[in-house]
């Protein structure tokens, strides 16, 4: 068999991996945390590299897990929602989990616990599927039930497929936005590091990072950009006619390339440079931030309907 999985446990936390027995990749998730990311480890010549910044430890990471949401599932909205409010077939809504009054980020689910639902391996890949199931009475913001289903499966390559099925439990049609939050991380600062990515629009964001409602033409980084002094939190529109990869950061110092694959189902790249610029988050999304209020991209579920999102990542080394 050339792909395993084991579960350890490390730092306070109860790991699971995905590993290619053959070259030695392996990607380890925190399903008690959001179905967290934990690591995308591969071999390179200046030794083991893991490629998502995450937490060192259980203390670090509940320290710091409300403020950076690292790696984690973002459902059944992303980003920032303008007054933890939004409207739904005529009846006002307020999300009661946020961080201060009026201020709701990343959804419900980017701290609770997922389930080990199903785990394969075999000569091709490895996979883990983690489920959790939303009730209508965990938040009276969004009192719809559904399955937020996340699947990691690991081939060879390096190439780690990141799918959400979302299952519509409620007996009505239910807004749903899907998201990942990945930092990734070279070790190279980000000042030396070159993105590239196919927009053919930028989400115009007001002064508190809510978009206006409108896009505008952007192309800036599709022949690629260095990032030396660049400042980005922002979101872009993919031009999906495009050849894949349609995103890939690369390290020319170390002749790392971490390229992106999403399908039509993750329209949205939203970009973000924390100010220590050791990390770059890339996070694919359904739709854009506030999409519950602008409805860039805002799915509508039928009860009893699923949809699923897909992107995938690849490491070159």
């Amino acid at each position: 068999m050339k792909f395993g999985i084991h579960s350890f446990q490390e730092a306070g936390f109860d790991i699971i991996a995905l590993q290619d027995l053959e070259t030695g990749t392996q990607v380890e998730i925190i399903p008690s945390f959001g179905a967290l990311l934990h690591a995308f480890k591969v071999k390179h010549s200046t030794g083991a590299l893991n490629l998502i910044d995450s937490y060192k430890d259980l203390n670090d990471l509940e320290a710091n897990l409300r403020t950076s949401f690292k790696s984690v599932k973002l459902s059944p909205y992303a980003c920032r929602m303008k007054d933890a409010q939004y409207t739904w077939e005529g009846k006002s809504y307020s999300i009661r989990k946020t961080l201060a009054p009026g201020n709701a980020i990343h959804g419900l689910l980017y701290d609770v616990p997922f389930t080990v639902t199903a785990q394969q391996a075999d000569d091709q890949q490895a996979s883990v599927t983690l489920t959790h199931h939303f009730r209508e009475t965990d938040d009276a913001g969004y009192p719809f039930a559904y399955d937020c289903i996340a699947t990691f499966t690991l081939r060879a390559a390096n190439e780690l497929q990141l799918s959400t099925t979302l299952v519509n439990q409620s007996g009505v049609t239910i807004p749903v936005m899907d998201g990942w939050h990945p930092y990734f991380s070279t070790g190279t600062p980000a000042d030396e590091l070159v993105l590239t990515f196919a927009s053919k629009e930028i989400v115009e964001f007001n002064e508190k990072l809510l978009p206006t409602g409108k896009v505008l033409p952007y192309t800036e980084f599709v022949a690629g950009k260095l990032l030396k002094g660049v400042e980005l939190d922002n979101s872009f529109v993919l031009d999906l006619t495009k050849p894949q990869p349609l995103a890939t950061i690369h390290d020319p110092k170390k002749n790392i390339n971490i390229a992106f694959y999403p399908e039509n189902s993750y329209p949205i790249l939203q970009i973000y440079i924390p100010p220590h610029r050791t990390s770059i988050a890339v996070e694919n999304l359904s739709g854009a931030p506030d999409a519950f209020n602008n409805g860039i991209g805002l799915v509508q579920l039928a009860a009893g309907e699923s949809r699923i999102f897909t992107t995938r990542i690849q490491v070159s080394l």
